[in-house]
């Protein structure tokens, strides 16, 4: 079971442009609130239209521009689930769960289908109740099964924890790869939270300003963003522009240092470095710091670091364990950026 998307859509000051393909996997969309996409999730499932290209799902064309192919939502097969999981509030869960079920014609079977559905999400003893009456993780899963049981080919879930406390959210996540393993097709997930794209899926499409800019396996993405942005989303805390000072020499404007980065390519605009990758002690890169703010949380440290000399700027922030830091806190230290470390960005 695959997908290949590859569409355009003018939405006046904004223009959306979404090319990505996926085969039997869970691909996640991540990228900042406003950045299309929702509306690729739409355009796919057919409640919006692009105006350019196409949307193969199964080697059924679902959209094709050129061809004046533009089958309607009924007819796509589809599951999305809406970030507020659009359950009809008049109608029980058992209703809510048989209206997924109607293309199956057969009374008996869909009988069966719906029942058989209900009790794989533990949703028997709610039967009679309405939307309102249960929890979020509950009406999660009244949305999750009403789609299931109508045999979709592909599954779109539109920042599915987004509601959810953390604690619950944790929870539900596991129950939603359950799913999404039994489901054994193409997912495609839309979230904003890097941990949750990490844990739920198996390839990541960074997304900003409309674009998909860079798509791999989580690890590839998380290894090497390759942007600005796609640093940003995957967590990066430390980006800072750069000037080229030679050929494996640039200087990061943000922080005030020279950096050693042999083997630099042309088009690099800024580096980054992720909290937990800066160093203790000397090496490549190594530079004396002030410590300029401590910041505490439940189980770590993040200190703030300026390097000696540097001008005012953007400090560098250092993540590290409470026992860490206990032993190493000084006014100044020492420490290194590893080039190996540095992500080489683009904008």
């Amino acid at each position: 079971m695959s997908i290949y998307v590859d569409i355009e859509k003018n939405l006046g000051s904004f223009r959306l442009h979404a090319k990505f393909e996926a085969s039997d996997e869970t691909i996640a969309l991540l990228g900042a609130s406003g950045c299309g996409k929702s509306m690729t999730l739409k355009c796919i499932a057919g409640i919006e239209t692009p105006d350019n290209g196409k949307i193969i799902l199964d080697g059924i064309t679902l959209f094709d521009s050129d061809k004046k192919i533009n089958l309607p939502p009924q007819q796509r097969h589809t599951g999305l689930m809406f970030q507020n999981y659009a359950l009809f509030p008049n109608m029980t869960v058992l209703q809510n769960i048989q209206a997924g079920a109607k293309r199956e014609k057969n009374k008996a079977k869909r009988r069966d289908t719906v029942e058989s559905v209900m009790d794989s999400f533990g949703l028997i003893e709610f039967a009679d109740r309405y939307p309102h009456q249960l929890s979020g993780g509950q009406q999660q899963r009244v949305a999750l099964a009403r789609i299931l049981v109508s045999s979709p080919r592909i599954l779109l879930l539109d920042e599915p924890f987004s509601a959810l406390d953390s604690h619950l959210r944790f929870k539900l996540e596991q129950e939603v790869r359950q799913v999404i393993r039994k489901f054994g097709k193409t997912v495609i997930l839309v979230s904003h939270d890097r941990d949750e794209v990490y844990r739920m899926s198996d390839k990541i499409a960074i997304m900003s300003g409309g674009r998909i800019e860079v798509v791999g396996t989580n690890e590839e993405v998380f290894a090497n963003p390759q942007t600005r942005s796609g640093a940003v989303l995957t967590g990066c805390k430390n980006i800072s522009a750069i000037h080229r000072v030679d050929e494996n020499t640039v200087f990061a404007s943000d922080w005030g240092i020279e950096l050693k980065l042999p083997g630099l390519t042309d088009g690099i605009s800024s580096v980054g470095i992720r909290m937990r990758r800066i160093r203790h002690g000397n090496g490549e890169n190594s530079f004396r710091c002030r410590v300029v703010e401590e910041i505490e949380d439940p189980f770590y440290y993040t200190v703030m670091l300026r390097p000696i000399g540097a001008k005012e700027g953007s400090p560098l922030g250092w993540l590290m364990s409470k026992e860490d830091w206990k032993r190493l806190k000084a006014p100044e230290v020492v420490v290194c950026l590893p080039p190996e470390s540095i992500l080489l960005l683009n904008d």
